[in-house]
């Protein structure tokens, strides 16, 4: 039913309008607002104006005991709820702060081998080898490496800029020698592209932090496009503008699942387990781990002391008594 004129925005609408004014990614947009929603619906539709710290908690604990979701998706809901009242609502709730913070159990990362990594490759072809070979050469998060922009990389210094990585921030990383020729292929082709956009009167691509209107040509220039053009233009979900987004990273995913199969690995691969496997092999290369902190943009090297696991082999390397039989 649509909203009648001259009412008060809907409190999800509200929502997304107050995600935007804070420069909240569209992935985290919809998240926030479908926490939201399910937090409405599982108290009977009420106001949450009209809940209280009992029934966050309540939602909270659904989620853990029946539900099973993992810490960090209990926590993404406890940071949406957080947001709504405080945010939107204009309500100050200490008691929900005070909320215990489900804790993450601590895993080992999946890593691949040098061996598995060449044959997942091998597996596959075209962009989606491009894409992968990037993402295990250079370390980057998978929607980093399709969010890339052509004017980023640098091929006279051998470096990629990345930009807008986790926590907003930038960082540089290296350009591999084995992509520089498929790397320019690719521009090549993305370059015709974008050039039978503008001649159908299109080419405009998305720009952070409303740069198109301080720059009203800028969308338009070779620079700003994506290295990773969609084959398809489409919808923008917010502004409605048609345009070519980027490859969306279920794709990538798709395909290093089945190149995966096909090569007989048999560990979880995911884009994300390359970016695993790029700073495991290159401690084990004996990189330092500051400079493996900064090439993967962690802001605490404790973050990045995970991979050092590798350097012991099994048992922190003592030798097993079994051996000496």
């Amino acid at each position: 039913m649509e909203q009648a004129a001259g009412s008060p925005p809907k409190l999800l609408d509200r929502m997304r309008e107050a995600l935007r004014l804070r420069h909240y990614s569209i992935r985290t947009e919809t998240s926030y607002v479908d926490w939201a929603r399910r937090y409405i619906l599982f108290h009977g539709r009420k106001h949450p104006a009209t809940l209280g710290a009992t029934e966050v908690s309540a939602f909270l604990s659904h989620l853990a005991s029946e539900r099973n979701v993992s810490a960090s998706t209990q926590n993404q809901a406890k940071s949406a709820l957080l947001f709504l009242y405080r945010e939107v609502l204009a309500v100050d709730l200490p008691w929900l702060e005070e909320i215990v913070q489900a804790k993450a159990r601590q895993k080992l990362p999946v890593v691949l081998t040098q061996r598995e990594v060449s044959a997942l490759l091998d597996e596959l072809n075209g962009t989606m080898w491009m894409i992968v070979a990037l993402l295990y050469g250079t370390g980057m998060r998978v929607l980093e490496g399709l969010r890339l922009r052509v004017k980023d990389i640098e091929f006279e210094r051998r470096e990629i800029v990345v930009r807008d990585g986790k926590g907003g921030k930038d960082r540089v990383t290296m350009l591999p020698e084995n992509l520089m020729l498929p790397l320019r292929k690719q521009l090549a082709a993305a370059k015709v592209l974008h050039d039978g956009d503008l001649a159908d009167g299109l080419g405009r691509v998305w720009l952070p932090d409303a740069l198109s209107v301080k720059y009203p040509n800028a969308p338009k220039t070779w620079g700003w496009q994506y290295v990773f053009p969609a084959p398809q233009i489409s919808i923008d979900p917010r502004s409605g503008v048609r345009r070519r987004h980027h490859i969306l990273p279920d794709s990538v995913q798709k395909a290093v699942r089945g190149a995966a199969v096909r090569a007989g690995i048999v560990k979880p691969c995911t884009p994300h387990v390359l970016r695993h496997s790029f700073a495991t092999h290159l401690l084990q290369s004996g990189y330092d781990i500051r400079t493996v902190q900064e090439l993967l943009g962690h802001e605490d090297v404790s973050t990045t002391m995970i991979y050092t696991h590798v350097l012991n082999r099994g048992g922190r390397g003592v030798v097993s008594p079994l051996d000496h039989i």
